[in-house]
């Protein structure tokens, strides 16, 4: 059973450190008493309406809680959303703030929220969707678009005034209630995958000893984060999505302030650079190039003092292999960790730059509980042994998936009496010990007979001259049944640079620079240019977009 919770270990950290930053955004610096004194009110708020844990006890797939909706950008709101949901011991979850009405129609029928908080930009769409729903509260978060309070919703802010802000002694928040979280739908329709929260402590949140050892006691953790260096984690990915929570979270749970850059509805890079040096901020997450290019040309543009900045973690997706020299001959003192995991697994595997030359697959040093398991998903594998097989984890790991429990099953298996969850990576586990990764079976190509993964084929193109970004997919074939399509996003031309604009590397160089690192039957026989993005806003790949853009049919949900 895990051990700590998210309520209580905030309660506790910020009994030790009232006075220290907790959250800045913009001109509101709050404090951990602040951060503190709010979620409580927001607890009182809903434990006042009869919202909270109903049972006790719950099949792996069912939630016992009523689930709290976080329908907002990134800022302080969303923050004291998720601990004041815990506080009164409802289940929060996150809402694509991106999402149509029907889109989100269909995520509020599977999640039944009983409570919805939202920025006030988005109460057209939820007065739209919320009357199918069976009458949640509703509190609406005033933003710059001054839309109107709906019609029985609660303003945030007076809502809270009204409610006390003493402790919420009725309730006693526990390890094991659930936190959901909901994947992006990448590869069909978002699932909510269920946390106990005890287990997203010890697990993405990263609450462990140096030495990887669980800690012992809540006043160890207490004492470790009043006693540490005053640490500022910039979170730019947005909250509605792992890595963003995640890492606010985890710095919460060290003790560390959590900054917003002053833009929250998209990635501007010369904002979170300006608010980085302002903050001496120590730590940065990326989501793959999609954050960490535009980072990196603004610093070759404009020089940043980033002295204080100890750390940038990349997960969710890839960096390319030139990105992260680039980023390492920028920011020598910077040290860049990749991490790979899933919504189901938190981080599985990492590695640290810079990265050695070369296409994916990779190896990668195994996170706490990380493993390998047979083709047949029977057995772990053994170091060295010479098999293709999947990537898994065990120990704190989900329940299961609300409301679903054939994938529940499919997911999440017990192998020698040992609980573990495979997200559908394909893995070989090498004689030192390391994990080599290729991919998402979901993204596998089988050209000719042969086995493609797609993000190796990606890896190569976005490290070659003159490509920003490129998605792999396979196309039907009389010849070879599939065949390998490759859609790319040409970097931009340089504006200093006389002349007509470069077009970008031919076909005949793609295939050249492809030739040199990828076998024969893996080189791309088409390659398709578009200017649009390639990226979801978590900067999690676009498949749907590069099928529609090569006119392959999309995969079925």
């Amino acid at each position: 059973m895990p051990r700590f919770d998210l309520a209580t270990l905030h309660e506790a950290i910020a009994a030790e450190i009232p006075d220290r930053e907790c959250v800045i955004w913009r001109d509101r610096r709050l404090t951990w008493r602040q951060v503190t004194e709010r979620s409580r009110r927001l607890a009182h708020l809903l434990h006042g309406r009869g919202l909270g844990r109903r049972a006790e006890t719950a099949a792996p797939w069912e939630s016992p809680h009523d689930h709290l909706a976080l329908y907002l950008h990134n800022g302080p709101e969303y923050l004291e959303g998720l601990l004041g949901a815990h506080k009164a011991r409802m289940a929060p979850f996150n809402v694509n703030y991106r999402y149509v009405d029907g889109e989100l129609a269909h995520l509020f029928a599977d999640a039944r929220p009983r409570a919805i908080v939202y920025h006030a930009r988005f109460a057209a769409t939820i007065g739209r969707v919320a009357p199918a729903l069976d009458r949640p509260l509703l509190l609406q978060v005033a933003d710059e678009s001054g839309a109107a309070l709906l019609p029985g919703a609660l303003d945030y802010e007076a809502a809270l005034a009204t409610a006390s802000a003493a402790p919420l002694d009725a309730v006693r928040p526990d390890a094991g209630d659930l936190h959901i979280l909901y994947t992006g739908g990448t590869t069909g329709l978002p699932k909510g995958v269920l946390w106990r929260i005890g287990d997203l402590v010890l697990g993405p949140l990263g609450l462990r000893r140096r030495d990887g050892t669980p800690f012992d006691s809540l006043r160890e953790v207490v004492e470790k984060a009043a006693a540490g260096a005053r640490h500022k984690v910039l979170v730019g990915p947005p909250l509605m999505h792992g890595a963003g929570t995640w890492s606010a979270l985890g710095g919460w749970c060290g003790g560390a302030c959590v900054v917003f850059p002053d833009r929250v509805d998209g990635l501007d890079a010369a904002d979170l650079l300006a608010t980085a040096e302002r903050e001496r901020v120590t730590r940065i997450p990326l989501v793959g190039d999609a954050f960490a290019r535009p980072l990196l040309e603004r610093l070759e543009a404009v020089p940043h003092d980033l002295g204080a900045l100890r750390s940038m973690v990349n997960s969710a997706a890839g960096i390319s292999p030139d990105v992260q020299r680039r980023l390492n001959d920028l920011l020598p003192h910077v040290r860049i960790t990749d991490v790979l995991g899933s919504s189901e697994t938190g981080f599985q595997v990492l590695r640290q730059a810079p990265a050695a030359r070369g296409p994916l697959p990779g190896s990668y040093a195994p996170a706490a509980g990380a493993a390998v398991l047979s083709a047949d998903r029977a057995r772990r594998l053994a170091p060295g042994e010479d098999e293709l097989g999947w990537l898994a984890k065990a120990g704190s790991i989900p329940l299961g998936y609300l409301g679903d429990p054939g994938r529940t099953a499919d997911t999440f298996r017990t192998v020698d009496g040992e609980r573990l969850v495979v997200a559908g990576d394909r893995a070989r586990l090498l004689a030192d010990g390391t994990i080599e990764v290729h991919g998402r079976e979901a993204t596998t190509i089988n050209t000719g007979g042969e086995k493609v993964f797609a993000e190796e084929v990606e890896t190569v193109l976005r490290d070659l001259p003159g490509i920003a970004d490129a998605l792999v997919v396979g196309r039907p074939s009389e010849r070879w049944g599939t065949e390998i399509v490759a859609v790319l996003r040409t970097a931009a031309p340089d504006p200093s640079t006389p002349g007509p604009s470069d077009p970008g590397p031919s076909d005949e160089e793609l295939r050249a620079g492809c030739a040199a690192r990828l076998a024969r039957y893996k080189i791309p026989k088409t390659f398709l240019r578009t200017a649009d993005g390639l990226r979801l806003p978590n900067g999690k790949p676009d498949y749907a977009a590069a099928r529609a853009l090569s006119h392959v049919p999309s995969e079925p949900n």
